[in-house]
């Protein structure tokens, strides 16, 4: 699988998303079997919050993989109601209890709301850095002005990434967004690439996609992943409770996409001419 660098990792371009994990959705044993499937199949970056559920992916995700712990690199989020530097390492510790595990290996802020200071947010990651329960912060749901005010605070340009919804359908982030972070040498985590399975209901992108995906012999889902980590500075984490599913989700990592396929998907998909609010799921 192609990888993508951050903090000076290297990195697989696609992970495994847990939103809606453990709720009972699915069967557990059925959830536990994607989790374990995804990471023989080299998607070792798994991602949860503790907004999850309150707390019941990260429990799925100790009870799959922690005697695969050494393997992963597990990223969790902090609520913007828990980010004051006291707080943000209360809610950690909190993680960690649940997820079984003596480190978080990115730990990022979950979105921004109007009380959340960024000193104090750089203050409480640094704090959790010092003391080895975490190994490297960055943020999420953040858009060009608030990652533009990050960077200008003291400590603010040691942000590991920031995570936002972006998929074939969500593109408004390749405007501004993008082009700031790739300045300051900031890679991209995409949730939702598929859009929750959106972007394979029928219509005209679908008829796309499935014509891109015979030409390679794989399925438009593996296709609409493979676009978006087609740059090499964006990693994708898609969900699944499949084990199928996340074996196939893998081995769109190793799919490279022409320029005529590129062209088709943009034809199909453009991109905004102006620039958009950040969207969030």
């Amino acid at each position: 699988m192609r990888t993508v660098t951050m903090s000076d990792q290297e990195l697989p371009a696609i992970g495994q998303g847990t939103w809606y994990l453990g709720e009972g959705r699915a069967p557990r044993d059925q959830e536990i079997a994607a989790l374990r499937a995804g990471v023989d199949a080299g998607m070792t970056l798994v991602d949860t919050a503790e907004m999850y559920g309150d707390g019941a992916a990260e429990q799925l995700v100790a009870e799959a993989l922690g005697s695969v712990r050494d393997e992963l690199f597990i990223v969790d989020k902090v609520l913007p109601s828990h980010a004051s530097r006291e707080g943000i390492i209360g809610a950690c510790q909190g993680s960690l209890e649940r997820l079984g595990t003596d480190h978080i290996d990115l730990y990022l802020l979950h979105w921004r709301v109007s009380q959340v200071r960024f000193d104090e947010v750089i203050e409480g990651m640094d704090d959790l850095m010092r003391e080895g329960s975490v190994g490297s912060w960055g943020v999420s749901n953040l858009d060009t002005a608030d990652i533009s005010e990050l960077l200008g605070e003291t400590g603010g340009p040691g942000c590991a990434t920031d995570q936002v919804l972006y998929n074939l359908i969500r593109r408004g982030p390749e405007l501004e967004l993008f082009p700031l972070l790739a300045e300051h040498g900031i890679p991209v985590m995409a949730y939702s690439p598929i859009e929750q399975a959106r972007l394979l209901q029928p219509g005209p992108g679908l008829d796309a996609l499935e014509r891109v995906a015979q030409g390679h012999g794989v399925s438009p889902a593996q296709v609409a992943l493979a676009w978006t980590v087609r740059s090499g500075d964006v990693l994708a984490i898609p969900r699944t409770g499949s084990a199928e599913h996340a074996a196939a989700n893998a081995a769109a990592g190793d799919l490279v996409l022409g320029e005529q396929d590129l062209a088709e998907l943009d034809a199909a998909f453009p991109a905004p001419e102006t620039p958009v609010a950040l969207e969030t799921l």
